[in-house]
């Protein structure tokens, strides 16, 4: 008798893995995402790192190849490229399906 496979690889491989090992390349997922996000950014309003005048162009370099930041930093960063922030923090792992509670921590402008 033939075993189904399911054609979700992404899905067999976690069943193959510990958690630990799971949780660990979903973060270092989301950092190289934040970093490729910063660039991105820059780039969706017209600038090249050159542009920039609040960081050296090798500065900036470094900033948006980051895997970590002060949030400072960050505020500073997008302020250079015209841009506010907002920080929410939102309840997770609502089963209702209601919306979730949101709350402003931050409105950096």
């Amino acid at each position: 008798m033939k075993t189904k496979v399911k054609r979700n690889p992404i899905e067999n491989l976690e069943k193959s893995l510990p958690a630990e090992s799971i949780a660990r390349a979903k973060h270092k997922a989301e950092q190289m995402l934040f970093q490729i996000n910063l660039a991105e950014l820059r780039k969706l309003v017209g600038l090249r790192q050159e542009d920039i005048t609040n960081f050296s162009q090798s500065g900036l370099s470094k900033l948006e190849s980051r895997k970590d930041m002060k949030i400072s930093t960050l505020i500073d960063y997008l302020d250079s490229l015209g841009m506010d922030l907002e920080i929410k923090a939102r309840l997770r792992n609502k089963k209702d399906g209601k919306s979730k509670k949101e709350f402003v921590l931050l409105k950096a402008s």
